[in-house]
């Protein structure tokens, strides 16, 4: 008895400590719920289906804050993202906090800085800019991004987070913000083995007056990858990305558009990158809208086009979407759109496997998205 007592003496005296050292700071729990019914016609294949994340992904994280006096801060955020219709992990179920899992400190006069898994400046910059919000299932701008295709193989893509960086974001300087990114080299295993390069990712952006701008230039190192059918690793060569982003609204109509350029390195003569012309540059387009129509009704509207250069492989397409909140934290919506493939292009939305080379994408949904 007298060992239990002094056991849990011991520990009110710690739950007691931590009380008083944590009243200056604060611990949130935040989360997503997100799941939609979608039809898909795949090249002429029909389907219907129960998926998750299509407005929002959902997911949920722990972030805090401790105030260290004088404007300094200490900050971290930890989230994880889940398939709701099934439980499984999102995306890579090796990695336990797969959107963001970050440290740092952030100062009110001379901005932050963060170290860790976490979103890189270039996709800050584009973000404003796209209807969908760069959603990862049913956004097609996150499709024309992350799309794999046979002419692109070793021409890295940026797929938005970056692990093992470090990140500094300034303070809104009139309306400007600054941001500056170096990640070290990364190893996956899904969706097929790669290690990555380091990266250097800048961004700057400016909000005022109705307009949004934003520039971004990103520098990814050589890497390599492992897929199915090849004999050897494949190299993911070294590749710069230059992104421009405008937003500019007009009373309940914000117009919405970016231009992303991606060049790859030109592959050393007889590697297999270039035997199998795996490397060639691309660029993608997005024009949209974003319309409030009302307090509870937002309409979203996209058009886009994917075009790889030096070959006819090009993928037009377009999507409408439309979100009806019933509350402040719950909604449902719909979307519908069409991607026409074209040569040997493989683009469908992210989670989506196209059958044959060329062949176009019908995909309508209808979801539910509550937030907590």
């Amino acid at each position: 008895m007298r060992l239990i007592s002094q056991g849990i003496c011991g520990a009110t005296l710690v739950l007691a400590a931590g009380s008083a050292m944590a009243a200056d700071s604060s611990v949130t729990l935040y989360g997503v719920a997100d799941t939609f019914i979608q039809y898909l016609d795949n090249g002429g294949n029909h389907s219907f289906s129960e998926r998750s994340g299509g407005a929002a992904g959902s997911q949920f994280g722990l972030k805090g804050n401790e105030d260290l006096g004088g404007g300094l801060s200490a900050q971290f955020d930890v989230e994880t993202g889940f398939n709701l219709n099934n439980g499984t992990f999102f995306a890579d179920t090796t990695s336990l906090f797969y959107r963001q899992a970050w440290v740092g400190l952030n100062h009110s006069t001379y901005g932050s800085l963060t170290f860790g898994r976490q979103y890189e400046p270039s996709f800050r910059v584009v973000y404003p800019t796209d209807p969908f919000r760069v959603n990862e299932i049913l956004s097609p701008f996150s499709a024309d991004v992350l799309a794999v295709d046979k002419k692109t193989l070793s021409t890295q893509y940026d797929s938005g987070r970056a692990s093992n960086s470090v990140l500094y974001q300034s303070p809104n300087l009139g309306g400007v913000q600054l941001y500056g990114m170096y990640a070290f080299a990364a190893t996956v295993t899904q969706p097929v083995p790669a290690t990555t390069g380091n990266m250097l990712n800048l961004g700057a952006t400016y909000t005022g007056y109705g307009l949004y701008a934003g520039l971004s230039y990103v520098n990814q190192h050589p890497g390599q990858e492992t897929i199915a059918g090849l004999p050897t690793a494949l190299t993911l060569l070294s590749t710069e990305h230059f992104i421009g982003a405008l937003a500019y609204r007009v009373g309940i109509v914000n117009f919405q558009f970016n231009y992303s350029y991606r060049r790859a390195q030109d592959p050393s003569a007889r590697s297999l990158a270039a035997v199998l012309g795996t490397a060639h540059s691309l660029s993608i387009a997005e024009l949209g809208a974003t319309i409030q129509a009302t307090a509870a009704d937002t309409i979203e509207i996209a058009a886009l086009q994917r075009n790889v250069r030096g070959a006819h492989d090009n993928t037009p397409g377009f999507e409408i979407g439309a979100d009806h909140s019933i509350s402040k934290r719950t909604s449902f919506y719909i979307r519908a759109g069409y991607m026409k493939n074209n040569g040997t292009s493989t683009v469908s939305w992210p989670g989506i496997t196209v059958s044959d080379p060329g062949t176009n994408q019908v995909l309508a949904t209808v979801g539910m998205t509550h937030r907590f």
